[in-house]
């Protein structure tokens, strides 16, 4: 192919919009271009490449969103992205390439679906799928030239395009603050979705414009000459007025065209926000403001960062007129939005913090629907408060909205409380997972059920992971709650028996903890536990704390009842009437912190800390009870050291799973040993665990306990 069939690449890299592109980047394109050739689609879509691209340098794009906004819609140079000198910007247009596929999927998710539908879904899956935040306008660059090339496409084919427009481009550039854009998507969505109204209205304004340019002429002149007496420095221009806009105020107010206002009005830019404010008081000095239309978004910006004075006035003539006031940086700010700040890494760290705020912003909108006006926030938004959600597809195409750490379990809740009762398992993109997986935004979830509602109730335990919405747990309890009273105290003492002999307090006794929990009977707290009202490891925590205040007035006191706590600070126990002395764990019974403990005073060793159960003790207190000490948990650092049992089936990769789980709940594994039966496929591992306390330790067992396999946990000592 020569050089001639091909010059729309050749004029389009010679256009101002891409004039920060190095020399040989240029040619090596130009000379893929010529190896490939054109096609019609390619040639076809010219005008909307050239647009494009003048869009995006209008929002100042760096260069590896110009390429990538090339490539995208040339896959012929794109299929040759290897072989292109792109340097550092390599890994950047990479990842803005796999942004504009991802989009492309929720594009095809959007067809053929009514109106308005699933519109903020498809959004908040958009923004959750791509990780480049210069993937949006890039989108929006493309929208806004298809959609000016939209009249030589079939009507069909147009309004698809414009409903597009609507539900999803032009609510992104309202909530990026992404004026410049937003206004013209609007519009053209507006002109090709409903044309007669658009007319209507567009012929209205065409009728007014002279006497409304001359009258905000006139106002201008006025307001230039008294900003000058006084001193200020300020462009004053008059502000266009969107049809769009226009329509939306008619129908929010209910007014007609002739009753609009802010028909007329100017735009005051000024170099700092004292500046602001000393024009807005010129204006109120010459005209008479209108109380209720008076909004402050300098002291208080909208969502999306906008900020700027808004006050109406009435005019000469007794006409009302609306007044704009703000910086230059204001007003830079309100055109291009998220995209004034796309290099930030070249400016000051002012820039930085500014983009830092707004990629926040972007996180916390997926938590807020679009109200009726314009696809602005739902309230304020706290900038120091957000929480990532996960946006699932069901196998009709609908977005889930899931709280993070969400399961195909909780999707199954989320569907239908039924589909939760019913679920058995579930295939994630087509394959087979388990119940505790983690879904990831844009995960297509299928639900696989069985003929009869049967929910487990281990699915209400925290650390087995099945549920990460309380949502969720709640279906599963009103589900228990429904059964027989028998049932389910039966299923609860199975449930506390399991941990209290895992933790070694199988003896103790259950009516102080049905007391604590207000349980009527040890059955009525059997069957707070089988509902999951309250937990297991809730009972033995109340169990152990019980026994730690019976020990306590039973212990022998020294004179001189005083506290001292050796080392503050760093000490694990606080001895009470003796100080200076070395002070360790026994071996023999191994306390971890929250435990109920007692000192005992040795000969050469200092004071030995044990459990107040340990049999070891009980001996040492019979022969020698005038050695035994009041001892507390203190301000201990460093963590415990506790052994554990584990009896499992020999399977593949069972050591793996304990050891990544151990590291999960940030313990630590000091010692292993593994004592296996040939051929009896049974495997039992003995553990020593630095762990930080006693409820670390109750759930890391939990955990364990409900690996696949695992038979029983246990704590020696």
């Amino acid at each position: 192919m020569n050089r001639a069939s091909a010059p729309g690449l050749d004029a389009l890299l010679n256009r101002p919009s891409m004039a920060s592109l190095s020399t040989p980047l240029r040619d090596a394109l130009l000379q893929r271009w010529h190896e490939e050739g054109t096609d019609h689609a390619q040639q076809a879509s010219w005008p909307v490449l050239v647009d494009t691209m003048d869009a995006l340098a209008l929002l100042s794009a760096d260069d590896s969103a110009l390429v990538a906004g090339l490539l995208f819609d040339l896959p012929g140079l794109r299929a040759g992205l290897e072989a292109l000198p792109l340097g550092t910007l390599k890994t950047a247009v990479l990842g803005l390439l796999e942004g504009l596929d991802a989009a492309d999927q929720v594009w095809a998710l959007h067809a053929g679906r009514e109106a308005g539908r699933n519109s903020e879904g498809l959004r908040r899956l958009l923004l959750s799928i791509i990780h480049d935040l210069r993937v949006v306008p890039i989108l929006l660059a493309r929208q806004l030239a298809r959609m000016r090339a939209a009249d030589r496409l079939p009507e069909e084919e147009r309004r698809a395009l414009a409903q597009l427009t609507r539900d999803i481009h032009a609510p992104l550039a309202n909530r990026l603050g992404i004026w410049q854009l937003k206004w013209e998507l609007e519009d053209l969505a507006f002109r090709h979705l409903e044309p007669d109204t658009y007319r209507r209205i567009a012929r209205e304004v065409d009728e007014t414009r002279l006497a409304r340019e001359r009258y905000v002429d006139t106002v201008k002149k006025t307001l230039s000459r008294e900003l000058v007496a006084q001193g200020i420095e300020a462009d004053v221009s008059g502000r266009p007025k969107h049809i769009y806009s226009i329509w939306r105020k008619m129908q929010k107010k209910r007014l007609a065209f002739d009753q609009l206002y802010d028909i007329r009005a100017v735009r005051v830019m000024v170099k700092d926000v004292a500046a602001c404010y000393a024009a807005l008081g010129v204006v109120h000095s010459l005209w008479v403001p209108v109380p209720s239309e008076f909004d402050d978004y300098i002291a208080r910006p909208k969502a999306n960062d906008y900020r700027s004075l808004h006050t109406a006035v009435i005019g000469p003539e007794g006409r009302t007129i609306e007044v704009q006031i703000r910086t230059h940086d204001m007003h830079a700010q309100a055109e291009l939005g998220v995209a004034a700040h796309w290099r930030y890494k070249e400016g000051s760290k002012g820039a930085e913090k500014a983009f830092d705020r707004k990629i926040t912003w972007m996180r916390q909108l997926l938590e807020h629907s679009q109200d009726g006006q314009g696809g602005e926030l739902a309230g304020a938004l706290d900038a120091e408060l957000t929480e990532d959600r996960v946006y699932a597809l069901s196998p009709k195409d609908e977005v889930m909205d899931l709280p993070q750490g969400a399961t195909p379990l909780d999707f199954a809740y989320h569907v239908h409380t039924m589909v939760g009762h019913r679920c058995r398992g579930a295939k994630v993109n087509g394959r087979i997972v388990p119940l505790t997986y983690r879904l990831r935004s844009g995960d297509r979830v299928e639900i696989l059920t069985g003929k009869e509602a049967d929910p487990r109730r281990d699915w209400l335990l925290v650390a087995n992971g099945y549920l990460a919405s309380n949502r969720s747990r709640e279906k599963v309890r009103g589900w228990f709650h429904k059964l027989d009273r028998a049932r389910n105290v039966q299923a609860g003492r199975e449930l506390l028996d399991r941990e209290l002999k895992r933790l070694g307090l199988q003896h103790a006794d259950l009516a102080v903890a049905a007391k604590k929990f207000h349980a009527d009977s040890v059955d009525d707290l059997y069957i707070q536990v089988a509902l999951g009202d309250t937990g297991p490891h809730q009972v033995s925590r109340a169990l152990l704390e019980a026994e730690r205040a019976a020990t306590q007035p039973a212990t022998p006191s020294l004179p001189r009842p005083t506290a001292r706590r050796e080392n503050l600070g760093k000490s694990k126990f606080t001895v009470q009437g003796v100080g200076n002395l070395l002070v360790q764990l026994a071996r023999c019974c191994q306390p971890v912190a929250g435990e109920p403990i007692v000192g005992y005073l040795t000969r050469s060793r200092g004071v030995t800390v044990h459990r107040t159960d340990c049999a070891a003790l009980a001996r040492l207190q019979a022969a020698s009870p005038q050695r035994i000490l009041p001892v507390e948990w203190g301000q201990a650092g460093g963590g415990y050291e506790v052994d554990v049992v584990v009896n499992a089936v020999d399977r593949r990769w069972l050591l793996k799973d304990i050891t990544n789980l151990i590291a999960q709940e940030d313990a630590y594994v000091l010692d292993i040993h593994s004592d296996n039966v040939r051929n009896s496929g049974r495997a039992h591992l003995r553990l020593r665990l630095k762990v930080s306390d006693y409820g670390q330790l109750a759930t890391l067992l939990g955990k364990l306990d409900a690996l696949p396999g695992v038979n029983d946990v246990r704590r020696l000592g």
